[in-house]
């Protein structure tokens, strides 16, 4: 699709002038990254990369990720309230990721101590790539459920009038027009206030966890601007500040700096390098606290990639969402092949089959933020290594997506502007709130397409790899 876009231009010069003018429409509308340079400082920003062109999605399969996000919701928060799945399902991989063990630990001293929160938020990102089927046609396949800081539901509100803009300087009016509204940052407030009053104190704020150094602070403020309107008041810390002027009264509510907080929304805190021993303890404060977390710490082991290959197993979904048939249908049709690795037969299998045949298969770590899955030779070197060693238990195996590139341009400061082959990948945001063992809200609140160059086969978007971009239903 997005190569017909290119057919309407004369020549390279008019690509590299609509570039220009695309660069300065997202620089308008607040498509912003800090710099690599300064991390830590708003003082020079550059444009967040992005197509030069809307890429073209199946509407049909735009459809089925909405419809089936409800049910993610459902699905995320009932792994969360089954100690017992959750146990089973991570026994192995505990013994050798320390990671996952660690935050594993803090749940069971949760758990003893008894959980102190009765409001449960979820805010979501589930991820799908389009495969490409023997017969042509392409088939919704996830990729992964993002539990824990799902990132860049404020910036795909702003790209919209990115991509309409380009296509209205070609003229292409009725195109523009097609291109669909997105608002993820503001439903993603929705549920956080929801939270927020249901915790019940009108002078509690919410507690953003960050990063010093974070160059998609922009991404952020969105979601805090939006709670500001609302008249719901947000203070950004870090871990350490936490562990230094943290506090918990009698009733386990917890304090910072003497405020009460109401909402911890962590932005931080899902790679094994954002902690130290401080921030352990800090994570630990934060759980024990009577405060609603975004993710509780069961929220986030649910987000692993071992439970969600657990979840392909046949009556797993029919055990945790009873008397759902319809349900079940819906999340089953997206599921990729997922393979465990622990040692023993079933793993033995899976290892011999991605060793026959790499290029069928990814592996992959317990690991959020993009660039930490192995393709083709790295794979084949890790298995090799890992063949008789319990450490593959921390690892599970996918059948690799195979979509259909395109042509599309990615836009980057400092880079060439050329049309190249991409593939794209789909994000549903959703949000859930739960009270005791009562739903209150669980809706989808918008999308996320990131689109890459086909060379490259993991990364995300300030990982350097893939960029914003908005679909063009097709």
């Amino acid at each position: 699709m997005a190569s017909t876009w290119g057919s309407s231009l004369q020549g390279e010069q008019q690509l590299e002038e609509l570039a220009r003018q695309a660069v300065d429409r997202a620089l308008a509308e607040g498509v912003l990254l800090r710099t690599t340079k300064e991390q830590s400082s708003s003082d020079v920003v550059s444009y967040a990369p992005f197509t030069l062109f809307p890429s073209p999605v199946p509407s049909a399969l735009l459809e089925q990720a909405y419809a089936v996000q409800m049910d993610f919701n459902q699905l995320v928060d009932a792994v969360s309230q089954n100690a017992a799945f959750l146990e089973k399902t991570l026994s192995s991989t505990i013994k050798r990721d320390t990671f996952t063990a660690r935050l594993f630990d803090i749940y069971k001293q949760v758990l003893k101590e008894g959980i102190a929160q009765t409001v449960f938020l979820g805010l979501n990102r589930s991820d799908y790539m389009f495969q490409r089927n023997a017969d042509g046609s392409p088939a919704l396949k996830q990729i992964e459920i993002n539990t824990i800081s799902a990132s860049f539901g404020g910036l795909a509100s702003r790209t919209p009038a990115v991509h309409r803009h380009v296509l209205n300087v070609l003229n292409k009016t009725k195109d523009a027009a097609r291109i669909l509204s997105n608002n993820p940052s503001k439903g993603l407030a929705l549920g956080i206030a929801k939270a927020w009053e249901l915790y019940g104190s009108a002078k509690a704020l919410v507690l953003l966890v960050a990063q010093e150094k974070e160059r998609n602070v922009f991404d952020q403020r969105a979601i805090e601007n939006e709670l500001l309107a609302r008249n719901i008041h947000v203070i950004r810390r870090r871990f350490e500040d936490v562990a230094e002027k943290g506090s918990l009264d009698q009733d386990r509510k917890l304090f910072l700096d003497g405020q009460e907080i109401a909402v911890v929304y962590f932005r931080d805190g899902y790679m094994p390098s954002q902690y130290n021993q401080q921030n352990w303890e800090a994570r630990l404060l934060l759980e024990r606290s009577c405060a609603v977390k975004c993710p509780d710490i069961a929220t986030q082991l649910a987000g692993t990639k071992k439970v969600q290959q657990e979840l392909s197993r046949v009556g797993v979904l029919e055990m945790l969402l009873p008397d759902q048939p319809e349900a079940v249908a819906r999340l089953r049709a997206t599921f990729a092949g997922q393979y465990s690795l622990d040692l023993g037969e079933e793993g033995d299998q899976a290892l011999a089959e991605a060793l026959a045949a790499p290029s069928r298969f990814v592996l992959k770590p317990q690991r959020e933020g993009g660039g930490n899955n192995l393709y083709g030779e790295e794979m084949v070197q890790a298995l090799t290594q890992l063949k008789d060693s319990e450490e593959r238990a921390s690892y599970i195996l996918m059948e690799k997506i195979e979509p259909e590139p395109f042509g599309n341009c990615l836009l980057r400061p400092g880079c060439p502007v050329r049309v190249v082959p991409c593939i794209s990948e789909l994000g549903i945001f959703g949000v859930y709130v739960r009270q005791g063992k009562t739903l209150v809200m669980n809706k989808h609140v918008g999308h996320l397409l990131r689109t890459k160059a086909n060379e490259h086969a993991d990364g995300g978007v300030v990982a350097g790899v893939a960029v914003l971009d908005n679909p063009y239903p097709v």
